[in-house]
């Protein structure tokens, strides 16, 4: 087969079962949050619940990080086939009580459940990666992934919207029942009954509880007054420094034992993994609304100029999938950053200018900045994390990833309520994409510290 593993050989009979599962695994979470934000304002005139409506969306991804850091302690201890069970019907039962809830809150508890089992199922499904390719075809199953989320950006919205529409919002909430039933299958078929390397030890609830109480706290800063939400995001960030210092002197780690330290590729890595959706996060929440309110165009239109983002980022990461030496993919890495800043930077320019056609470049080229980067990251993390902490490094990508996501949507909007978005938004748009500039700066920085391997 050579040292450059081609896509025919992704798609080889061996390699196809374990693709499906990897890619159902990821697909589960993107699809659901684009059918749970299609459907949620027509389960909201149903049921009610206004006021807790954006918190479908802070439950689940605080939730999917709690899982996630503990992935890896559970596949220690229970192997990797029992726990991906579990968090697999985890996400089955929320979305049955998702889909059949008689309140908000009820809707709420399943997003909770949801969130627990996609978390663990992301992060296995992360580490499972190495386990089952080979080196040389790592990035272009991180281009294969690439296309699922675009699939599910593109065609969730429409299959939700069709289903809440002519039938229900609760069968477009339903979906993803019979699609966990059917990764649960692939499991069982691909995933090999091993004995359990053991020394996972007991989850630390602590740990996590704290974890995720720091980022609710962030999203509750977004609800306070200036002075109050400092006071709340700086003792978020308290409590997540504490976190990491506290886990690198205890016996069971949550986190590898160079996270998050400059001086090493998987703690740089980590920063970069937490800092670009941290950036972005900001446009992901307002981007839609800035367009109908700024250009004037209408909520589809919108929707289709925000999608492109996504398209751009599977474009571009099927382009550049091709195995790169490591000079290659440090240039590639630290593009991703560079391409952050000048979408950002064309968004600016592009409101200011009221140009449709330039937003649409500046959301291809944000794209374009994980698409470049993400995989050959995720692949270096991978291989340069210490003995013994593979599954704790690769598990880590999609859960600093949430969290980045998670605190720059929270963060964003702090930003926009001390600037007066809704009352100026051209004023204020400065400010919301400044901050996200200088997010992605950070991402730059750290970026010059990560050196794949190979």
């Amino acid at each position: 087969m050579g040292t450059q593993g081609g896509w025919r050989e992704v798609f080889a009979r061996g390699y196809r079962a374990p693709l499906a599962t990897i890619s159902l695994g990821v697909g589960l979470y993107a699809l659901n949050a684009f059918l749970v934000a299609t459907a949620l304002p027509s389960a909201v005139r149903d049921i009610g619940g206004l006021e807790l409506m954006s918190w479908s969306v802070a439950v689940f991804l605080v939730m999917a990080i709690v899982g996630g850091a503990s992935a890896s302690l559970l596949k220690a201890r229970h192997g990797a086939r029992p726990a991906l069970l579990a968090s697999g019907f985890a996400f089955f039962a929320g979305t049955l009580v998702a889909g059949l809830a008689p309140s908000m809150p009820v809707l709420l508890a399943g997003r909770a459940l949801q969130g627990l089992g996609e978390g663990v199922i992301a992060a296995l499904s992360y580490a499972l990666i190495p386990a089952f390719f080979p080196g040389r075809l790592v990035p272009k199953v991180f281009g294969v992934e690439a296309v699922v989320w675009a699939v599910a950006a593109s065609g969730g919205p429409l299959l939700g919207g069709l289903l809440t529409e002519l039938i229900s919002w609760r069968w477009a909430l339903l979906v993803s029942a019979p699609l966990s039933l059917g990764f649960m299958a692939l499991v069982l078929r691909v995933v090999p009954a091993e004995v359990p390397a053991g020394g996972g030890g007991r989850v630390p609830l602590l740990r996590l509880l704290v974890i995720g109480g720091a980022i609710l706290l962030v999203a509750v800063g977004s609800l306070l007054d200036r002075a109050e939400a400092a006071g709340a995001v700086g003792l978020a960030v308290l409590l997540l420094v504490g976190v990491v210092w506290l886990d690198r002197r205890c016996r069971v780690q949550l986190f590898p034992s160079d996270a998050f330290t400059l001086a090493s590729t998987v703690g740089a890595g980590l920063w970069v993994v937490l800092l670009m959706p941290l950036a972005q996060a900001g446009t992901m929440v307002y981007l839609a609304w800035l367009i109908q309110a700024l250009l004037g165009a209408g909520p589809t239109l919108a929707g289709l100029m925000n999608a492109t983002l996504a398209l751009s980022w599977s474009g571009v990461a099927i382009l550049v999938a091709d195995r790169a030496g490591a000079r290659r993919a440090a240039l590639l890495i630290r593009l991703g950053a560079v391409l952050l800043l000048l979408g950002f930077a064309l968004h600016l320019v592009a409101f200011h200018l009221g140009s449709s056609w330039l937003v649409v470049a500046a959301q291809v080229t944000l794209g374009a900045g994980f698409g470049a980067s993400w995989a050959f990251l995720s692949q270096a993390i991978m291989e340069a994390a210490r003995p013994g902490e593979r599954d704790r490094a690769a598990g880590l990508v999609p859960t600093v990833q949430s969290a980045g996501y998670a605190l720059g949507a929270a963060l964003a909007g702090l930003v926009a309520n001390a600037s007066g978005l809704e009352r100026n938004p051209a004023a204020a748009l400065p400010w919301l994409l400044g901050t996200c500039a200088l997010f992605a700066a950070g991402a730059l920085l750290a970026s010059l510290r990560v050196r794949p391997q190979h």
